[in-house]
């Protein structure tokens, strides 16, 4: 199957099987390796993407359903403001240890602030849910996510 995409702003145009798991295409036939494959079943969020603008685990998405549409990764999500807002809010309230949960965990904060700006602490662990953290405590996640919608007002 020919997809036509964007992915990171790069348009892409290429033959490849549709039934390809998204998160393997990313890393291995494009080398974008901010996505990790940590469950490979959906549960743990290390291998999140936007795909037009909505949160979603790319082990479980087969590439031909990003055919007409955007896909974006941390990597490229790193180089907007509202990352460093998220970045900087994490590493503040000591939200980030090993880091191999930290991508899905800031592409999940940014999806909803996008749609909340001002979450509460039931709002946040729901907008969080589907990220596994095992080093950092989900305590310090929240205030992070409580920090960084403070801070980035107006940005989302």
């Amino acid at each position: 199957m020919k997809i036509n995409t964007i992915i990171n702003g790069k348009n892409i145009i290429e033959e490849i099987n549709p039934s390809k798991r998204l998160l393997d295409y990313l890393r291995e036939d494009l080398r974008i390796l901010g996505v990790k494959e940590g469950c490979g079943e959906g549960e743990c969020g290390a291998c999140a993407v936007l795909i037009d603008n909505v949160l979603v685990n790319s082990c479980l998405v087969a590439v031909g359903y990003i055919n007409n549409k955007e896909v974006v990764t941390i990597d490229y999500f790193k180089n907007t403001e509202s990352y460093k807002i998220i970045e900087e809010s994490f590493i503040k309230e000591g939200a980030v240890q090993c880091g191999f949960c930290t991508p899905g965990f800031v592409i999940a904060t940014y999806t909803l602030l996008k749609k909340n700006k001002s979450p509460s602490e039931e709002e946040i662990k729901e907008g969080i849910s589907g990220n596994l953290c095992r080093c950092t405590g989900y305590n310090m996640i929240v205030n992070a996510v409580r920090r960084a919608s403070k801070r980035g007002e107006g940005v989302w």
